[in-house]
């Protein structure tokens, strides 16, 4: 157990470090309007503190950082989110007032909006294939020789491709496959399309159409792009701009990651619904040991849907940033639901 005073001590050490990232010595701490302790108090109370391991003293300096499980106990004790200012608020709803064609778009925002306000990078995951289900399929010829797909989620996701028509269909055969596709495949999640498509529908299509798989061959090509997960970034090179981050190897290392959409997904995916903080180590993935990862999951109708990340140095401005993750996480599940139930 923490004294008061090394509360006191030590939550100023973290803020002053958060706001100038140099190290924190004993008499800066004493000239603060809240700590009436001398700086021979306060310099023993460090010392005690290092030897807790919740401070670190960098070499070449006199003063103390905080240490991972120092930045973990102030999250977990100390961290009182920061309500958001008037202009913050109306910057996460003006993302929310626009109109937007496609739920995708209002995620995109979300990703840009995110980044603008922390200056740190953003990842959204949106609506979560495993999640997302079929909700209709359109194939619209445009020649003789090509369609273009339409496929619609319950999410309000759509997503449009051009496929090559085989050789021997006509169009009554691509609108008698559209009517079974939405009338047997309607609320299967899209991650199962593909099999069902082999396991049932090809059946079902051996009785109706002469050439069943062609059409198959057509209908795998348009499904088959909604294995991934769809990640969005804000704000990429943001980390460019911290202090932690001149180094170029480490900013090299990261942005190699940020092209791996599987990667970035497993590492950001919330294991839980609501608000997670993953300081350093934590993350469980070597490039991420000096970074903090906060997480917070959206709903359509209370049903988890994706997550809003954002990635920054461990000294992260924490009471600011969760206070914007949890308003952006609430409006944005209250968007997403109004648009669902419409």
């Amino acid at each position: 157990m923490l004294t008061e005073r090394q509360l006191l001590i030590l939550k100023a050490i973290i803020d002053d470090y958060i706001t100038h990232a140099e190290p924190v010595g004993s008499r800066s701490v004493s000239k603060r309007e809240d700590m009436s302790y001398s700086p021979a108090t306060i310099r023993n109370e460090m010392s005690d503190l290092e030897e807790l391991g919740f401070l670190e003293k960098p070499h070449s300096s006199a003063g103390r950082i905080p240490s991972q499980k120092g930045y973990r106990y102030y999250v977990d004790h100390l961290l009182s989110p920061q309500k958001l200012s008037k202009k913050d608020k109306s910057g996460i709803q003006s993302v929310f007032q626009e109109r937007f064609s496609e739920i995708e778009e209002v995620i995109q925002q979300s990703a840009k909006i995110l980044s603008n306000l922390t200056s740190y990078t953003s990842i959204v995951l949106g609506p979560e294939v495993f999640e997302s289900t079929l909700k209709q399929l359109q194939i619209i010829p445009i020649s003789n020789e090509a369609a273009v797909a339409i496929i619609v989620t319950d999410t309000g996701h759509v997503e449009n491709q051009t496929v090559a028509i085989p050789e021997g269909l006509n169009t009554h055969d691509l609108e008698k496959v559209v009517n079974i596709i939405n009338e047997r495949l309607k609320g299967v999640p899209l991650v199962h399309l593909r099999h069902k498509l082999t396991t049932e529908i090809g059946k079902v299509l051996e009785k109706y159409i002469d050439q069943y798989d062609l059409m198959l061959s057509l209908l795998n090509r348009t499904f088959i792009s909604h294995q991934n997960e769809k990640v969005f970034f804000g704000g990429k090179t943001n980390i460019l701009a911290q202090p932690e981050f001149h180094n170029v190897e480490r900013v090299r290392e990261l942005f190699n990651i940020f092209e791996e959409n599987a990667l970035i997904s497993k590492l950001f995916r919330a294991e839980d619904q609501g608000l997670t903080i993953k300081i350093g180590q934590e993350n469980r993935f070597e490039p991420f040991d000096e970074c903090t990862v906060i997480t917070a999951t959206y709903a359509i109708d209370g049903k988890h849907m994706g997550t809003v990340g954002i990635l920054g140095p461990t000294r992260m401005e924490y009471p600011r940033v969760v206070g914007i993750m949890d308003y952006m996480a609430k409006d944005l599940s209250k968007l997403l639901t109004n648009r669902y139930n419409k």
